[in-house]
């Protein structure tokens, strides 16, 4: 499983890159592999939307299950990647490179509660992988 070092994560499974107050969001090598093979993707805002921490982002369909992909911080949604949409797969293949959408954070405090590569990685353990 990939935990890049770089990267911040919640405990709902998503990683935030962050660069100043922007923050790319995706889910994580571990959602994926918990999901199964996708088969759908929607997203649940829109561009220029604001949004709050833990709010939804997208949905996320596989074999498997359904789940929901949730905003790890609060801001304004300034780019969605359209591509994931129709290259779902990609999500399996390369979470990291595969993205979600791009928000403008309205407070970087939210920051506090993700975890880093290192505590990520114990959190995953705790749960069996």
């Amino acid at each position: 499983m990939k935990i890049p070092g770089d990267l911040k994560y919640s405990k709902t499974d998503e990683w935030v890159k962050v660069d100043g107050k922007a923050a790319t969001i995706g889910i994580t090598d571990y959602a994926q592999s918990q999901l199964s093979d996708i088969v759908y993707f929607e997203f649940k805002v829109d561009n220029g939307e604001t949004v709050k921490k833990g709010g939804t982002a997208a949905t996320v369909e596989s074999v498997k299950a359904a789940a929901d992909v949730n905003f790890p911080v609060s801001g304004k949604v300034v780019e969605l990647n359209e591509s994931v949409v129709d290259a779902f797969e990609g999500i399996n293949s390369a979470p990291y490179e595969n993205w979600f959408l791009k928000v403008e954070m309205s407070d970087l405090g939210d920051l506090n509660s993700l975890m880093d590569a290192a505590e990520y990685e114990k959190y995953c353990a705790e749960r069996g992988h």
